[in-house]
């Protein structure tokens, strides 16, 4: 099978409203597909046509062969899900979870003791298996709904914003796990608004106001959309300098990163007039997808605009 899933057009209204329009992508085997965007950017909606649960308004696409619109119960039945709700239940043990999920699943009576045993110890949960969830805290209730997800070795896993709301240390230690079980031949598609975990995406696509905008891997969009040099300014009061910054010819792009602006000029001959317009400290910058992000959706609005 050279993809996983395959979408053409793929489109989903909910009365006037269009959450995603006219979705085109293609996932291989084995990747890490990033899905990007800002809440009510349609990730979601996306995710749950991919997982039958939602019927597509238009459009088609393809989940590991079969087809959204016609067989969408062979799809539920291949792939894993986790959604930021984490579907777990307080008030069973951790065993007791993983071993309802299991009868969900039908992971076959001889293989769920040691798919389980395997789930609590993917999760570092080894030595909690009687403990109830409710006490557990978000990091590892996130690695426990992952191992629930990937009981049965489904092809596919589609992670619906699993991050959300837990430390960095839990965000790092869950993407590992991930790579591994990429790297182990599993296709993962997550959706995500955290720049760092996009950057260990294999492919990312961006989707602002239900439109794709990009969709790449990260060395590429950072290399290739933005068109100019890109600088860092260090200067006081950067809100307060964002319109006079925004208002000089040369500028493409200005934005407002914490204490700092990021500035994309045409040239590197404007660095030294951008640089007496603002009084700070200027550095010349590789673009992080943040960048790349911003600009793209800053795109997307002048060419509505201009519709």
């Amino acid at each position: 099978m050279d993809y996983v899933v395959e979408t053409n057009d793929l489109t989903r209204t909910f009365g006037s409203f269009t959450a995603v329009n006219k979705l085109t992508i293609k996932i291989r085997p084995g990747e890490i597909y990033g899905f990007l965007g800002p809440n009510g950017s349609g990730k979601s909606t996306t995710i749950r046509m991919l997982c039958g649960i939602l019927e597509p308004t238009s459009g088609s696409g393809r989940v590991l062969g079969y087809d959204l619109a016609s067989e969408s119960e062979q799809i539920k039945s291949r792939i894993g899900y986790m959604s930021q709700k984490f579907s777990l239940y307080d008030d069973l043990t951790v065993q007791e979870n993983l071993s309802f999920y299991a009868g969900l699943y039908s992971v076959p009576r001889p293989e769920r003791k040691t798919r389980i045993e395997e789930m609590i110890e993917m999760a570092c949960l080894t030595g909690r298996e009687k403990e109830l969830v409710v006490n557990l805290s978000l990091g590892w209730k996130q690695r426990l709904a992952l191992g629930c997800a990937i009981l049965s070795k489904p092809a596919i896993i589609f992670l619906d914003e699993p991050t959300s709301g837990i430390s960095p240390t839990s965000r790092k230690m869950f993407f590992n796990i991930i790579q591994g079980l990429a790297n182990a031949g599993t296709t993962i598609m997550v959706t995500t608004h955290f720049m760092d975990e996009a950057e260990r995406c294999s492919n990312i696509a961006f989707i602002s106001e239900g439109h794709l905008i990009a969709n790449d891997t990260p060395d590429n969009l950072r290399n290739n959309v933005l068109e100019g040099v890109l600088a860092e300014v260090a200067t006081n009061n950067p809100m307060d300098r964002l319109p006079v910054v925004e208002a000089l010819p040369y500028v493409k792009e200005c934005s407002v990163h914490g204490s700092l602006l990021h500035v994309l000029v045409q040239s590197e001959e404007n660095l030294s007039e951008l640089q007496q317009h603002t009084a700070g400290n200027i550095k010349k910058i590789t673009p992080s997808l943040e960048d790349v992000f911003i600009a793209l959706s800053r795109q997307r609005r002048r060419g509505s605009a201009n519709e």
